[in-house]
């Protein structure tokens, strides 16, 4: 798996997971739309409603739910 920190043209996203707050999510928000993600999972502290009304406005669906917890318990 290749961990990718800038902003690139990815194709076939399944999931973002969303670490970042709330506050600091703002620039990217284009950006994690125009990669129309299947998903996206907010963790605790990262919780966004205003991000999560413009994904699901974009068919994207939304979780507020630990990643790792979801891996561990096979709910991913």
């Amino acid at each position: 798996m290749e961990i990718v920190n800038k902003q690139v043209n990815l194709t076939e996203i399944n999931t973002i997971t969303m670490y970042l707050g709330a506050k600091h999510q703002t620039e990217y928000y284009d950006y994690i739309l125009s990669l129309k993600p299947a998903r996206i999972i907010f963790n605790p502290g990262a919780e966004n409603p205003e991000l999560a009304r413009l994904a699901a406005d974009h068919n994207i669906d939304v979780e507020e739910a630990c990643t790792l917890v979801m891996l561990g318990t096979g709910q991913y």
